[in-house]
């Protein structure tokens, strides 16, 4: 079951750290990206069970804080590999045989794209356009650009990663 808080738990909370980092904001709704950023950074994720924590630190609602969390793609309600792969799948990268890639590494990680490989090691992403469209396929590897991506490669990428 979530926790609950009150107003007063949320003023005198040390050990729930998403309201400590709501207090590090003043609680100030306008800083509801910097607190799930900071979240993220510190768990790892932004728990789902964290949201009305966050809401009611903020003052608005869970579904506000549900709606920021799950609109922007680089805050994860789950746990994400040790690796990312967040793989371009916009029309440049798509036209240079981003696809095959795509299809590559899901056989290679035997994962769909959105999943984390069994093992826990790597998350499989899409992401849509990352402004390397001359040098297509692209992807983000751990936060890195790679260009130049194709289905020959993608099992020494891999290894790299492993």
């Amino acid at each position: 079951m979530a926790k609950t808080h009150t107003i007063l738990d949320l003023k005198s909370s040390k050990a729930d750290p998403v309201v400590e980092i709501a207090a590090r904001y003043n609680n100030r709704p306008d800083a509801l990206l910097e607190i799930l950023h900071d979240v993220q950074h510190e768990l790892g994720h932004v728990p789902e069970s964290s949201l009305p924590a966050i809401a009611n630190a903020l003052n608005i609602s869970r579904a506000e804080a549900y709606g920021v969390a799950t609109f922007y793609h680089d805050f994860h309600l789950k746990p994400t590999g040790r690796h990312v792969i967040k793989i371009c799948r916009a029309e440049a990268c798509q036209s240079a045989g981003g696809m095959q890639v795509i299809a590559a590494l899901e056989k290679a990680l035997k994962v769909k794209l959105g999943g984390t490989s069994s093992d826990g090691r790597v998350t499989l992403e899409a992401v849509y356009c990352l402004g390397l469209c001359p040098m297509g396929p692209a992807a983000l590897v751990d936060g890195k650009p790679k260009a130049a991506i194709k289905p020959s490669t993608v099992d020494a990428l891999i290894k790299e990663l492993v």
